[in-house]
């Protein structure tokens, strides 16, 4: 009744009322007009921040040397591939390890949504990774419900574990690799290459000279 009534009263003065109407109307058009205007160059500044941001992690990454990582502790580098992983675009990456890891120092999933688990070891340069670690992380894996494990490490694997690292399915991040990660190229692209790539016998004594026999980090 009463909109019938605002109606009737609207036609009958019409010629009166039509200009306040459109006052009004190109009043709420145009503060319409300016919060859209004003959320969307908040949007556009917000992602300009995070892509600076981003922009800026990935530079420091690339950044890094292998004398930088090398200095790092246990933790900070843990922190570092996770860091890598986020930058690869891996998911719900966490931090985990410790002295109760179950064998894991980072979970996470890959960019297709697979489930994996991340074992880091941070050894001195002329260091080896056993065949028991690659298998401690293949038990983790099943622990753990995923379906890739990577064992990344700032040394080499040993002939064993690179054997047992490729019957068993295990993404080996050796310390060559890991230079080519940590300088752009992605994780996914390093796990197809199964661990090949490392330095030979004569670049391994080189090290062993420069480095000599040095006590090989926990981690």
């Amino acid at each position: 009744m009463a909109g019938a009534v605002l109606l009737a009263c609207l036609l009958l003065f019409w010629s009166e009322v039509w200009p306040y109407l459109l006052v009004v109307a190109v009043a709420v058009g145009l503060g319409a007009l300016v919060r859209w205007l004003w959320k969307t160059d908040r949007l556009h500044r917000l992602g300009d921040r995070a892509w600076r941001r981003q922009d800026a992690r990935q530079a420091a990454l690339r950044s890094l040397t292998s004398a930088d990582i090398d200095a790092m502790s246990g933790t900070r580098f843990e922190d570092l591939v996770a860091d890598l992983c986020r930058r690869d675009g891996c998911r719900e990456i966490q931090r985990v390890g410790g002295s109760r890891d179950n064998g894991v120092d980072i979970t996470g999933r890959l960019p297709d949504g697979r489930r994996m688990v991340v074992q880091c070891k941070r050894y001195a340069p002329h260091s080896a990774v056993s065949s028991g670690a690659v298998r401690d992380l293949m038990g983790a894996r099943i622990y753990a419900g995923a379906e890739v494990a990577v064992l990344v490490t700032t040394a080499r694997f040993s002939r064993p574990a690179q054997e047992t690292a490729r019957a068993g399915d295990v993404v080996a991040i050796h310390r060559d690799l890991l230079g080519h990660w940590h300088h752009g190229t992605p994780l996914t692209a390093l796990a197809g290459l199964r661990g090949a790539g490392q330095g030979d016998l004569r670049h391994l004594r080189r090290w062993k000279r420069t480095y000599g026999k040095q006590k090989r980090p926990a981690g």
